[in-house]
């Protein structure tokens, strides 16, 4: 799951350390895919600390929820077949687009249906502060970690997510993610036929897509 479906869980939370902490597994691949830490195993004795290591327990157990479920398989499966087209002489596995894709169009929904705000969501993020972050890296055995706050920065900075309510910026994220695999993922051709399938596609689900985070939230709650 993308970060605002990951907020979505503890949208009502207000431990900002815990919201960082559940989508900062996927804010450190972002920032250095090359990295690889296992907080989760860990306790630490300040309070703040153990929030974000707890945060990032629960991202791992939620995409593990997510990844194991017939709505993804089904999905990102169906995605991949609508955009097996689009794609045409691009070097992007489908698979991976189809995953992606339906990652973003969840995000979107829960931001357009009002399920969860943006303002709410970076509110929390700078309200943590960087030296807590920083011992929870250094606790965590990542010693050097310029190259993740220049990243954390500059995605606190530019908003980014709220670009999510717009559906054709759904196709430019795709883009923008593939890039960094591929130099050149997409021609402009491919990208405007993405954009038309995944349009289509984004409304076909609109009307049932909270069943996956219900279907979480119980196993979640061990229901």
């Amino acid at each position: 799951m993308n970060f605002l479906s990951h907020f979505y869980f503890d949208r009502d939370t207000a431990n900002p350390y815990f919201i960082l902490g559940t989508v900062l597994p996927d804010l450190l691949k972002n920032a250095d895919k090359t990295v690889i830490i296992h907080p989760e195993k860990l306790h630490h004795r300040d309070s703040n600390v153990n929030s974000i290591i707890n945060g990032w327990k629960k991202h791992l157990a939620i995409d593990r929820y997510f990844h194991s479920s017939e709505f993804f398989r089904s999905h990102s499966h169906q995605l991949k077949k609508q955009l097996l087209p689009a794609i045409e002489g691009s070097p992007v596995k489908p698979f991976f687009l189809g995953h992606i894709a339906l990652e973003l169009i969840l995000d979107n929904l829960l931001l357009t249906t009002q399920k969860v705000t943006a303002d709410v969501f970076y509110d929390r993020l700078d309200a943590c502060e960087t030296s807590v972050v920083d011992e929870f890296f250094s606790f965590s055995g990542l010693k050097n970690t310029a190259i993740f706050f220049k990243f954390y920065e500059g995605f606190k900075k530019s908003r980014y997510l709220y670009s999510y309510t717009e559906t054709k910026q759904i196709a430019y994220a795709l883009k923008r993610i593939c890039m960094r695999v591929w130099e050149a993922p997409f021609t402009p051709e491919n990208e405007a036929r993405m954009n038309d399938a995944l349009m289509a596609y984004r409304d076909s689900l609109k009307g049932n897509f909270m069943v996956i985070f219900d279907e979480i939230g119980q196993k979640l709650a061990g229901v």
